[in-house]
């Protein structure tokens, strides 16, 4: 249940992340309500698996799944530019995720 908490949380992050950028620095009001009430969720779903998972490894996935979300977002909606550099990257981030999983699955 930790793991599913984690990814919420992670979704959470790309909402308001979104959210901000929407909000105009908290000039709008509907975009800023979203915002601050998506990182109050955001941060007690991570809360949530911190209950048994180790908290170096969540925050890594949850910003990770925070930080690819909202690069797909930006790339998808925002018309942010990518290139085959950044994807190497994000594959980066991605792997990294995984092999912090990894670790503490089989140990390490």
């Amino acid at each position: 249940m930790a793991w599913i908490y984690l990814f919420i949380a992670g979704m959470l992050e790309v909402v308001w992340a979104v959210g901000l950028k929407y909000s105009d620095s908290f000039t709008k009001l509907i975009p800023s309500v979203i915002t601050v009430i998506t990182s109050l969720l955001s941060f007690w779903f991570l809360g949530l698996s911190l209950r048994t998972l180790p908290l170096g490894m969540a925050y890594a996935v949850w910003t990770g799944i925070g930080t690819i979300g909202t690069i797909i977002f930006s790339v998808c909606y925002f018309s942010e530019s990518i290139s085959v550099l950044k994807i190497i990257c994000f594959v980066l981030i991605v792997f990294g995720i995984i092999g912090l999983k990894l670790v503490d699955t089989f140990g390490g």
